[in-house]
């Protein structure tokens, strides 16, 4: 560390970081702009202004700015320095020049970075009294709203969109003494991450517009710490709710996972939370009925009756194991499709028993050689993608150092390395987004996949095997083999996207061979818990309903069309005697229940999920349910279990293996000082108002026994342990840039430690064999396709499908091949065992010959069993 002395009182900097890095760590209130932790410096603002001094016996200095400006030992400045200080209010002038005034009605008020830096800084009266500069503002789509007046030329948003997330449709158009940021013209923003443009922008020119819907001021909402449910990354959110509506999601800072950027689907997928369409009552044999009623009704059912239960991979750690007692273990059912469970399995069975670690999303940000074996990752697991685009920076940065260019400094660093990537490899059956960084491409059919990853293996280790059969190809798995043995930190990933095992091994051969990371993709926000929860297969429920071993049929926040074949779920609904479900939105699951149970959100519910890392993290509740709804191990529980803090030890006692699930965050119980967490910030308004058109007494403060938060200001001041930190916010920090106050160092782990508790850490190798069984070459055939799976960041995904932007922006389901028979558009007909559907074709002019790509999770095409062949003709 290196001492500097600001305002003569001695300071540890890390001297690998810039003089703001090190008094924003230190809690000094030094005003910036331009400067973001994850975008790195470019000097654009001047608002970070401090005078540096020569030695202690210099009185007269020189003003620089801190953001360019090396934390070298010795160094000494002053941030209250009459001069400097005038300086910064000078510059705040400037750029408040032409701002407007219209705090009060923008949707950044009380949260906005300008307010709080034009605050720090002493500017609280305006001179200007002429014509202010005006520009015209764009549609940027459903997502993102657009008012450019408010703009203070910062260049964040470029910088984050272009250079960070690899747009290119948005830029910065100069004209003589005018900036203009925006697209070049009307249009919804291609970028899956636009939204964190909302977060990035230090004013109110890029704001939420589905907030605007259901607007409300930050001090205002009640929050609550939560985890994404919308893929397996697991990334770390806060939920704002205001009157019972949920109004927002944030990102909630993780340095190990998701760090300042969600992807849209995460950030923007929450308004199926406030669907019309949301299950809000009981039902039982189509008329609404009391929660007690409907819970004697399943009481008398599960007594009576013989019962199976079937869990789900988007429900929670303790709504699954409360169905597992209910049922018992031996009557318990995953819930996840067939050839998916064979496919997590394999991947938890490689996970337990391999020497291989399991990155988190910062190790593979920091992965100098990356090879993605089958997986399209921006539409799977969109942050994953966002960590890999960083990837490619690390071996150029090599050299950026040789020419001693401090890392932080980014218009230095880029000019650098210039369109220098490192090695990124990307093998899949169609073309990816990430593509455009990429060394190289391998496109073929699953089983080629897989026999191209045996072969980068047995290059790597000549113990490991491979077939016989040779081809020009295998120059190029010797290539990636040569790179990744070179590598610092090499890279495999893989997953269940191409519904094969045998891909899955050859990247576990692969990451073995060369002592690399290993990180799996998997489909759903508790795909990894769901599985570690156990039970029989889903078939074998189907199986014990048709044979009359069980005539009742529990279902738990699971729609069975999206895992089985419409026929095969058809036939055991109608086998079944009594169907009960329980669910937060209507499906054509619950459409056949009996008695249906609306189960909590995440937003009103409390519970636990896995990620695809194999790291526990607790979700809280952000509002007391309402209506009859409730979380649904609440509906499932023995009368025994009272709050969430006996579930989970009930769980970890069955189930050792969960028993990480306790320490995902502090019990019930915890108390700081005596005092519970506030929900609300302390400048709430209007609570105790916000029920009086239903009673003007106001009611007592709801309760909550399963977490220690309160749904109130009234708690302590003091931050909290990361998984209980409900929002960000900090004495004269009202944006999102509080989150600063609250890490060790800036852009480092939260005081305390990151949320989450891992499960999975590597494990000597003990001689595990490499897996053997190479598939054959695949061979097309005549008049048949093979059909493989394409998922769709918009689209493939259950529930933000139902959010109305979401859905807008939402893909057509289609069918995509690499043909001359069909004409783009071309209406077809793709006919296979899950049945005839009618589709668009779409031409993949790179995609492998006799392989054709369907839309996963989008209607009709639901419940295929993948991989699987079919016939594709003209339509008629």
């Amino acid at each position: 560390m290196a001492t500097v002395y600001v305002d003569n009182k001695a300071c540890e900097m890390n001297p690998e970081e810039n003089l703001l890095h090190g008094c924003l760590s230190h809690g000094f209130k030094l005003p910036y702009f331009c400067w973001h932790p994850a975008l790195g410096s470019v000097g654009a603002c001047r608002q970070c202004a401090v005078k540096q001094f020569k030695d202690d016996k210099d009185s007269q200095g020189k003003i620089v700015m801190s953001c360019m400006t090396p934390a070298a030992e010795g160094t000494r400045i002053s941030i209250a320095d009459p001069e400097v200080v005038a300086f910064r209010a000078g510059i705040i002038e400037g750029l408040m020049l032409n701002h407007p005034h219209d705090c009060p009605v923008c949707d950044e008020g009380g949260e906005c970075h300008l307010q709080d830096m034009t605050v720090m800084t002493g500017h609280d009266y305006r001179r200007y009294e002429f014509e202010k500069r005006t520009f015209r503002n764009q549609d940027l789509g459903p997502l993102v709203n657009h008012e450019m007046n408010r703009c203070i030329q910062c260049y964040r948003c470029v910088r984050y969109y272009r250079d960070y997330a690899g747009g290119r449709d948005l830029n910065a158009f100069a004209s003589r003494d005018q900036v203009f940021f925006g697209r070049s013209e009307d249009g919804v923003l291609e970028n899956e991450f636009s939204g964190n443009l909302v977060e990035i922008c230090p004013t109110g020119v890029f704001t939420d517009k589905t907030l605007k819907h259901h607007y409300a001021r930050k001090w205002d909402q009640q929050f609550a710490p939560s985890v994404c449910v919308h893929c397996a990354l697991g990334c770390n959110t806060d939920a704002g709710e205001r009157y019972g509506s949920l109004r927002r999601i944030v990102n909630r800072y993780n340095h190990e996972i998701n760090g300042y950027f969600l992807c849209d689907r995460g950030r923007f997928g929450y308004e199926f939370v406030n669907s019309e369409a949301r299950l809000r009552q009981s039902v039982l044999k189509d008329r609404p009925t009391s929660a007690a009623a409907a819970r004697q009704y399943l009481d008398q059912t599960v007594a009576n009756g013989r019962v199976i239960g079937i869990g789900s991979p988007r429900a929670s750690l303790e709504s699954n194991f409360a169905l597992r007692t209910l049922v018992g273990p031996d009557h318990f059912y995953s819930g996840i499709a067939d050839h998916e469970a064979k496919l997590v399995g394999l991947m938890l069975e490689i996970l337990r028993r391999g020497p291989m670690r399991t990155p988190t999303l910062r190790d593979i940000e920091e992965s100098d050689v990356v090879l993605i074996l089958g997986e399209d990752l921006t539409n799977v697991a969109p942050r994953m993608a966002l960590s890999v685009r960083q990837s490619v920076r690390q071996q150029p940065m090599e050299a950026v150092k040789k020419l001693k260019v401090p890392l932080w400094l980014d218009h230095g660093v880029r000019d650098a390395m210039q369109d220098a990537r490192g090695p990124l490899y990307i093998a899949t059956p169609y073309r990816t987004r990430l593509d455009e960084v990429a060394t190289a491409t391998f496109r073929a059919a699953p089983d080629d996949l897989a026999r191209f990853g045996f072969a980068i293996a047995h290059a790597l280790d000549s113990s490991a095997p491979i077939s016989h059969e040779t081809s020009q190809d295998w120059l190029m798995a010797a290539a990636i083999a040569r790179a990744l043995k070179a590598a610092k930190k090499p890279l495999v990933i893989s997953g269940t996207s191409c519904a094969s095992e045998a891909v899955i091994q050859a990247a576990a051969n692969v990451a073995m061979a060369a002592n690399t990371a290993l990180s799996f993709t998997a489909p759903e926000c508790n795909t990894i818990g769901a599985a570690l929860m156990g039970g029989n297969s889903l078939s074998a429920a189907f199986q014990a309903v048709k044979d009359g071993e069980a005539d009742t049929v529990i279902i738990l926040e699971n729609d069975l069309y999206r895992r089985a074949p419409q026929a095969e779920v058809d036939s055991m609904l109608k086998a079944a005697t009594h169907v009960i479900a329980l669910d937060h939105l209507p499906n054509p699951t619950t459409e056949k229940a009996e008695l249906l149970l609306p189960a909590g959100t995440f937003a009103e519910s409390d519970g636990t999920f896995i990620s695809s890392e194999g790291r526990v993290q607790r979700f809280l509740q952000v509002s007391a349910p309402q209506n009859e709804v409730m979380a649904s191990w609440r509906w499932l529980k023995p009368d025994h279990w009272q709050s969430l803090d006996d579930v989970l030890r009930a769980m970890a006692k069955a189930l050792p293996e969960l028993d990480a699930a306790c320490d995902a965050a502090p019990s019930s119980k915890f108390r700081i000082a005596g005092a519970k967490i506030p929900r609300s910030p302390l400048r709430e308004s209007g609570r105790t108002a916000a029920l009086v058109n239903i009673n003007i007494s106001e009611p007592k403060t709801p309760d909550d026994p399963d977490s220690a938060l309160s749904f109130s200001m009234e708690g302590t001041p003091d931050q909290p342990p990361a998984a209980l930190i409900p929002f960000f916010w900090s004495p004269n920090w009202n944006s999102i840039q509080a989150v600063n106050t609250y890490q060790k160092e800036v852009g480092g782990p939260l005081r305390g430690g990151d949320a989450g508790v891992r499960l999975f850490e590597p494990a000597p190798r003990n001689g595990q064999a490499y897996f053997s069984a190479i598939p054959r070459a695949f061979s097309p055939r005549q008049g048949a396709w093979l059909l493989v799976p394409m998922y769709h960041i918009f689209g493939s995904d259950e529930l933000s499908l139902a959010a109305p932007g979401i859905r807008e922006l939402a893909t057509k389901p289609h069918v995509a091949v690499n043909s001359d028979e069909f004409a783009e558009g071309a209406e077809v007909e793709v006919n296979c065992a899950a049945g005839t559907f009618r589709l668009p074709v779409m031409i993949h002019r790179e995609m492998p010959v006799g392989v054709a790509a369907l839309s996963v999770g989008l209607s009709p095409l639901v419940g295929i069993q993948w991989p699987t062949w079919g016939k594709i003709a003209r339509a008629k």
